[in-house]
């Protein structure tokens, strides 16, 4: 893999124009996207483009996204050392990393083998635990249900129930909702066997494939 020698500057950049103009201010989380190098997990004919601000593609028809989008999903989640999370859509790994630097028990399912197996690769590389699975990321990981807090990086019609089963009492899911094309980035807060959502922006993922999800 290419290295970047001066990937701590345009990291710090990323943070400085990117994220903290834009309402990025929990320490945690800056300090997590200072550490993490980005372009570890990103194709490397897109290397000089890894701090950029917008998604970039990392095959298999999927995309890393931009980092500010990265840093607000994490952001809502209002993480706690220790926690259990679970990722659905683990993609190129980076919100994978994101989540490990800050110290949560992370948990992650792709449905790419070709994705997976990249992704386990590189965050083994930087040194973070992940757990990894291949499967159907809309029916959730059961066995080590419930979860703390669950992210989701692709679009889904509609919240997955097997999602919300596995959301503990008060816990958080932060998820896109929409069709195909627009989408809005949805705050889930799971209260009293009563699901509460909150609207937090418009934007635009990769559809969520899967049985409780895009067929």
């Amino acid at each position: 893999m290419e290295e970047v020698e001066d990937w701590k500057e345009r990291c710090q950049r990323m943070v400085e124009e990117q994220l903290i103009p834009r309402g990025i201010i929990n320490r945690r989380v800056i300090s997590a996207f200072l550490r993490v190098p980005r372009h570890r997990f990103v194709p490397s004919e897109f290397i000089n483009s890894a701090y950029a601000d917008y998604p970039l593609p990392i095959g298999e028809e999927q995309t890393i996204s931009q980092p500010y989008i990265v840093a607000l999903m994490t952001q809502v989640l209002d993480l706690r050392e220790r926690e259990k999370v679970l990722e659905i859509g683990t993609g190129s790994g980076y919100q994978a990393a994101i989540l490990a630097e800050m110290n949560c028990c992370v948990y992650s399912i792709e449905r790419s083998r070709v994705l997976a197996k990249r992704a386990e690769e590189v965050l083994k590389q930087l040194g973070y635990t992940v757990k990894i699975k291949v499967g159907d990321g809309t029916r959730g990981w059961k066995e080590f249900s419930p979860f703390s807090k669950i992210v989701v990086t692709a679009s889904a019609p509609y919240v997955p129930p097997s999602l919300l089963t596995q959301l503990e009492e008060g816990g958080l899911m932060v998820i896109p909702v929409g069709n195909k094309v627009v989408q809005t980035l949805t705050l889930i807060r799971k209260e009293k066997n009563r699901v509460k959502t909150e609207s937090l922006c418009g934007c635009r993922f990769v559809p969520l494939i899967g049985e409780e999800g895009w067929k």
